[in-house]
């Protein structure tokens, strides 16, 4: 009986020690801390590539200015011209049948006026005598006279312009450059362009001068000026870089493409570089002013807004912003922020507005 209650006892102790060592013992907490940070302004560097088109600097199709045949040709496809120099002769037996008729009209005319001037002059000179000749015949005389200097001066005028039409027979080459196109042949009738189809005689290119074209979308125009340096290759000529400077913007913006045109002038001496080839073109995208740059996880978006988490007193403040140009882990925003504001590095929706929030240090 006493064993029993020895062992009653010993139980109630060990039960009593167990109760006092749980009440002693304090429960851990565990603070979570926010990753945060602080706002800069800085610069970002990103690159876009889009398709070229290289083109000749300067090109004209060469079609006849009047009816005729051709007589010779002294170029072919991939013949170098000079400027000047002649390329068609044309043949119009009509044109020069007409040139001859008016050169004989001029002839009659200017021979009908010496005539009438001679009459007038030797009546002019016996009516200083009174009496002698009749103001009315004098003045006929006159009238004769200006009606005949009229006629000469439309008969020179039909021969000047016969004498330039007989220049028209022949095509000289406005410009120095390559043949790139040859349509007709001799013995062919040509006719003006607006009289036959759309095919020229000939075609004219400039090609050691070339233009780079490339059509800059709307978003990435205001990264560039005249005179930044742009870097291009072509599939044909696989590992070389070509780099240009930018010339000319066109100032305006396509209402179809969205884009603005921008053009490269490519000195291309040894003629690598073929007008038509397509140009695989890359821009570097650099902003004149500091903009603020954040990690890509600092910027959430939900179907209603786009805005990043300012932590203010502790407490989350959502800011409503607009993204710029990104990169592979950052990008640019635009909004109500300021240096040194203290962001959220990995922001989502799900801490509230309001919410509190222990910084990171």
């Amino acid at each position: 009986m006493k064993s029993y209650q020895y062992i009653l006892c010993m139980l109630a102790g060990s039960l009593f020690a167990s109760c006092g060592s749980n009440q002693n013992k304090q429960p851990v907490q565990t603070i979570q801390t926010t990753p945060v940070i602080r706002l800069r302004e800085g610069d970002l560097h990103t690159s876009m590539s889009i398709p070229g088109l290289l083109q000749p600097y300067q090109a004209v199709d060469l079609y006849a200015k009047v009816n005729g045949f051709i007589k010779t040709m002294t170029v072919d496809i991939g013949s170098q011209v000079h400027k000047g120099q002649l390329l068609i002769t044309l043949e119009a037996p009509e044109m020069i049948a007409a040139l001859k008729q008016s050169q004989e009209d001029l002839h009659t005319k200017e021979a009908i006026y010496r005539g009438s001037k001679a009459t007038y002059d030797r009546l002019y000179r016996t009516s200083r005598t009174p009496g002698t000749i009749s103001p009315n015949d004098l003045e006929l005389a006159h009238a004769k006279m200006s009606a005949d200097s009229a006629s000469l001066l439309a008969a020179r005028s039909a021969y000047q312009l016969s004498g330039d039409l007989k220049d028209y027979l022949e095509v000289r080459a406005p410009f120095d450059g390559v043949i790139s196109s040859r349509n007709v042949y001799a013995g062919a009738y040509v006719t003006p362009s607006d009289k036959s189809s759309n095919k020229p005689m000939l075609t004219l290119q400039q090609q050691t001068k070339l233009r780079l074209v490339v059509d800059v979308p709307e978003a990435a125009t205001a990264y560039f000026t005249d005179k930044d340096t742009v870097h291009f290759s072509v599939k044909t000529l696989p590992g070389k870089q070509f780099a240009a400077v930018v010339n000319r913007k066109s100032g305006s913006m396509d209402q179809t493409l969205r884009t603005e045109q921008m053009q490269m002038d490519i000195i291309n001496n040894d003629r690598q570089l073929l007008p038509g080839m397509f140009a695989q073109v890359s821009l570097q995208l650099n902003n004149t002013q500091k903009t603020f740059i954040v990690p890509q996880s600092a910027v959430p978006q939900n179907s209603q807004r786009v805005f990043v988490i300012k932590v203010v007193n502790n407490k989350a403040q959502w800011v409503d912003v607009q993204k710029g140009r990104e990169t592979a882990d950052s990008l640019e925003v635009y909004g109500k922020l300021h240096t040194g504001d203290i962001l959220v590095t990995n922001a989502t929706d799900e801490l509230k507005e309001g919410a509190p929030i222990n910084v990171k240090k």
